[in-house]
């Protein structure tokens, strides 16, 4: 059935019964009649028609001579009986046109193989149904019109051949020939029994003939490899029928967009030119397409056809010179009388067409803008440049000044600390506390009343003061075992010494194994853990377990011991009394266990330092020599010039990476030993190489390598402060801001409090913990797993706590510092403090150098500077660092500023999310309650959402403007022309580069549009 793939598919898909139904239909609508039949036909009907076979044979050969009597006169039958004839022809072409269309692929093969040659036989039916055409309109040109009766048929033969005969085509040999229109041989009735043909349909079934033909992949290559089958289509635009005008110009524009169709369809205009006598290609269809104003159609594939054989073309030049030949036709006035055409669909061709215009002079001002786009983004860089180095400057300056107030406020806070101390009135003496171990004891002994009281133990008192505790069995029914506390399992007072064994305490929760607690300080006490009381010697309030009503997840943090938190922040933190003023009823309903695993412990980042191989150090002289070599062209100056230079420290002659490069060519001292024998010896130095040469004047340099390094300081010092300064402000300016912050004290102080009431039941309390924990805000999930444990806090300090929403605002240069290696900064001050004393003793020993001498003066001060502000960096870094717990030996900069920088910025998006949920669920009540203002106001939408939406758009529309299509290519394949043909009646061809179009047609005060291929 010659079905394509996906019809095929959906064949196999039905079922015997419904595939039987189909065969029989395509049984009853095939024609049942072999190629060789049609074949016979269109033959006999070419013989009774007047056409011979001698004249029919060459159909794309020149034309003989009148008088050779290369041709025989045919046969032709009386007028009334090929009348007959043409009407049955016309019937048989239709009965071909099904078969070629329907038929199975192979039937299509037998009419077109050698034995048959199915395509040349349509074709000479073709050219015998449009010779009386083409004889007709050549007859009007030389004035004597087919229809005159009063002159021979044989004379305007002749005269015709004559005219033919002295083309200058004539001998011409062309890969496409020339198709012969008129024969001498045509007699009087073959023109009149061709008149009859041509006034049927016959012309117009044959095109469809040839359609089907195209329509097959083996088809469309011997149609397009044929020397006179496009030749014979495009002719066909001369018949009078309009809708086989339409119908040549849907099929000519479908092959124009094959590959290799579009310069076989140029190449049959120009037959067309010099067979129908046009002065300018496409002369005739430029005619017919004023003339056939009143057939709609015609002029819309006429248009489609104009469009595609102008703009389908890649290359530009070729692409104006197709586009002039239409305008010098007077195309573009004819489309401006269109401009008010009532018809849709020719109005979208011409639209199409003008769309792809290519106007050169557009391309010139749009080329003129751009350059002038291009030098004006020059100046913008530039300028952008300059005011980013002008912030960079800014930024320095502010740090400096922020740093300097940093270290006035610190100062000004211990003065006033000291004043106050001064000026307060003394104290009275206040009554003795109880000891540490005096209070523990008495919560001992209150404990252990409870649990007399309740029948758990009982207390056996000897009589001379020994106390032993006796625990009473008690039978639980369920199967969990009674939670015991530390104090249940003491044994006996201080003051006992006969005392049963203590029982053994239970087993610790599940979690991370703490480190072993240090010993006892003393008999009897209990060691110290993370939620144990503070052993003697602490000022720390003893913190009681909290019982939550519902069961919560643990919050994995790291929690410090009661003696890590001396000397921290978390002295100064009071979580209980948070825990006073919030109401934990909520939190413990949105963030109550579900099934749901402890999550992840957040592990200490690490720093891998950057380690660098060693320099592999040659000790080959010749190697040495030929380095010492190119090092010296380097430079670029005599031995003499280089060696006066260092002696007198002159920094403008000598590069500073030609002086780092020199430095590694001081002499050896076996190079030195070497020198010295050949002075001794007394041998001429014009025997030695330039490298040796250079090498004994420069050994004869005094403290050589002193003024090496002096020289290489001297010119690395201001960039190395001017990089170092700003560093050690931000160290500063992070590290006071931080310490100093009481809003960032109190978000701590809720964190500890949330943190506490969630574990201090099962870990026992916090006193404080690392910073890190600050990270697993985030892991924390409610029930719901809607919302971290961060965005409840955020929802919290901002309904309780407004006034520590904007906390961050005190912290200041925590990315700045963050970046900061200190330990590398306080290096390089520490070697410009070397280099420093280096050049401070060279000028002792040579004063009168005044480039040493000047530097001094002026860089004293800056390194003094350099290293006050690297020992306050130093103090400022590490009091924060331990102020908020964390060690300063395992916290460096980049370890310790980004724990706080990944905090805020968690924050702020906390913030952003809660605001978004607010804003939906306000739109979302409003929806539901339908109050009269949103009737009224259908238009009014979120302006998050309506900003992202047209964010989408103007991508959208960007990408679509931006999008590089390829040209409109098909490549040959069955099915190839009718899918062309469907696709160019539904969308007009428009190229992807459109935008290239006259500047006319630009609308008034649009700007210039950055095109793919004019990006800016």
């Amino acid at each position: 059935m010659n079905l394509p793939p996906d019809k095929m598919k959906l064949l196999n898909q039905y079922d015997n019964e419904k595939k039987w139904e189909l065969i029989c239909d395509q049984e009853r609508f095939q024609v049942k009649n072999p190629p060789s039949a049609y074949i016979q036909k269109l033959k006999s009907y070419l013989d009774t028609g007047g056409v011979s076979r001698k004249v029919r044979a060459p159909l794309c050969t020149p034309r003989p001579h009148p008088g050779s009597g290369a041709g025989t006169v045919p046969m032709a039958l009386p007028v009334p009986q090929f009348k007959r004839r043409v009407q049955e022809s016309t019937q048989v072409l239709r009965e071909l046109e099904i078969s070629l269309r329907t038929n199975y692929i192979g039937w299509v093969q037998e009419f077109l193989n050698e034995e048959n040659k199915g395509l040349d036989v349509l074709l000479e039916y073709l050219a015998f149904a449009q010779c009386s055409v083409a004889y007709d309109m050549e007859s009007a040109e030389n004035g004597s019109p087919g229809s005159d009766k009063g002159k021979g048929l044989e004379r305007s033969l002749e005269d015709l051949s004559k005219s033919s005969s002295s083309s200058p085509t004539q001998g011409s040999s062309k890969v496409r020939h020339l198709t012969v229109r008129l024969n001498p041989s045509h007699s009087r009735k073959t023109l009149r029994n061709s008149r009859l043909v041509s006034q049927k349909d016959d012309v117009h079934v044959c095109i469809m003939c040839l359609r089907a033909i195209m329509n097959y992949q083996s088809g469309f290559s011997l149609v397009m490899n044929h020397p006179a089958c496009v030749n014979e289509i495009t002719l066909s635009l001369n018949n009078k029928n309009a809708r086989t005008k339409a119908l040549v110009l849907e099929l000519l524009a479908a092959v124009c967009l094959v590959r290799g169709g579009h310069d076989i369809i140029l190449a049959a205009f120009d037959n067309f030119k010099e067979v129908c006598g046009e002065k300018n290609r496409f002369e005739k269809l430029m005619e017919y397409f004023r003339n056939e104003d009143t057939n709609i159609d015609f002029m819309v594939a006429c248009m489609q056809f104009i469009n595609i054989v102008v703009h389908s073309v890649e290359n530009m030049n070729f692409r104006v010179f197709l586009q002039y030949e239409f305008t010098h036709l007077g195309l573009d006035q004819y489309l401006e009388s269109l401009r008010l055409t009532e018809s849709d669909k020719l109005q979208v061709q011409i639209q199409a067409y003008l769309d792809n215009v290519f106007d050169v002079g557009a391309m010139l001002e749009d080329s003129e803008t751009k350059t002038a786009v291009l030098e004006h983004m020059e100046e913008l860089q530039e300028h952008v440049s300059q005011l980013t180095e002008k912030l960079q400057d800014a930024e320095n300056d502010s740090m400096a000044k922020i740093a300097e107030l940093e270290k006035q406020l610190s100062q000004a806070r211990r003065e006033l600390e000291a004043l106050r101390e001064q000026l307060s009135p003394p104290r009275p003496p206040s009554p003795p506390a109880p000891q540490p171990q005096e209070c523990y004891r008495l919560a001992l002994e209150r404990r252990l009343a409870e649990l007399e009281e309740k029948g758990l133990v009982q207390i056996l008192r000897g009589p001379d003061g020994d106390v032993a505790i006796e625990i009473i069995p008690v039978v639980i029914e369920t199967p969990a075992a009674p939670v015991v506390t530390g104090e249940a399992t003491a044994t006996s007072t201080t003051t006992g010494t006969d005392a049963p064994a203590p029982v053994p305490a239970p087993s610790p929760p599940p979690g991370p194994v703490p480190p072993p607690p240090p010993p006892p300080p003393l008999g009897g006490e209990l060691p110290a853990g993370p939620g144990a009381p503070p052993t003697a010697g602490s000022s720390v309030k003893v913190k009681k377990p909290i019982q939550t009503k519902f069961r919560m997840p643990v919050f994995n943090w790291v929690a410090l011991k009661p003696s890590q938190i001396d000397g921290t922040v978390f002295t100064e933190l009071n979580d209980e009394k948070v825990l006073q003023e919030l109401d934990m009823s909520d939190f413990e309903e949105q963030f109550k266990t579900k099934a749901q695993g402890p999550g992840l412990d957040i592990t200490a980042l690490k720093t891998k330092a950057t380690q660098k191989a060693p320099s592999k150090v040659t000790l080959m002289e010749s190697n040495r020599a030929k380095n010492l070599a190119i090092t010296l062209r380097k430079g670029g100056r005599s031995i003499q010039d280089i060696c006066t230079a260092i002696e007198t420290y002159d920094q403008q002659a000598l590069s500073l990476d030609f002086l780092e490069l020199l430095l590694r060519f001081l002499p050896t001292e076996y190079e030195r030993t070497l020198i010295g024998k050949f002075e001794r010896e007394q041998q001429p130095p014009e025997e030695l190489s330039d490298e040796d040469q250079f090498m004994i004047r420069f050994s004869k340099i005094p403290r050589l390598a002193e003024r090496m390094n002096v020289m290489i300081f001297l010119g690395n010092f201001n960039d190395t402060a001017q990089l170092l300064m700003p560093q050690l402000n931000a160290i500063i300016a992070a590290s006071m801001s931080l310490k100093s912050s009481s809003k960032l004290r109190n978000i701590l102080e809720i964190v500890l409090a949330f943190g506490n009431y969630m574990n201090s039941s099962k870990r026992g309390a916090a006193y404080g913990f690392r910073l890190q924990s600050l990270d697993a805000l985030l892991e924390m999930k409610s029930t719901d797993r809607k919302q971290t444990l961060l965005h409840y806090l955020v929802r919290v300090i901002t309904e309780k706590y407004p006034e520590l929403t904007g906390f961050h605002t005190e912290l200041h240069f925590l990315d700045k510092a963050g970046t900061v290696s200190l330990d590398s900064v306080l290096q390089d001050v520490r070697s410009l403090q070397q280099g420093m004393e280096l050049t401070r003793k060279e000028f002792m020993r040579q004063d009168d150098s005044p480039v040493l001498k000047d530097f001094l003066k002026v860089n004293l001060e800056v390194m003094e500077k350099l290293q006050a502000d690297s020992k306050t960096a130093k103090e400022a870094y590490e009091s924060a660092v331990e102020y908020f717990g964390e060690n300063p030996k395992t916290s460096p900069p980049t370890t310790f500023f980004p724990m706080f920088m990944r905090f805020i910025r968690a924050y702020k998006k906390a913030e952003q999310d809660i605001e978004l949920w607010k804003k939906q669920e306000a739109a979302a009540k409003e929806a539901e309650s339908g109050s009269p203002g949103s009737e009224d106001q259908p238009e009014v939408k979120l302006p998050i959402q309506k900003a992202r939406r047209q964010q989408m758009d103007m991508i959208a529309e960007l990408k679509k403007k931006q999008m590089v299509k390829e040209p409109l290519i098909y490549e040959g394949k069955d099915g190839a022309i009718e899918d062309i043909i469907s696709d160019l009646r539904n969308n007009p061809y428009r190229r992807a580069d459109k935008g290239r179009g006259s500047a006319k047609k630009r609308a008034a005060g649009q700007s210039l549009q950055a095109m793919p291929d004019i990006s800016l």
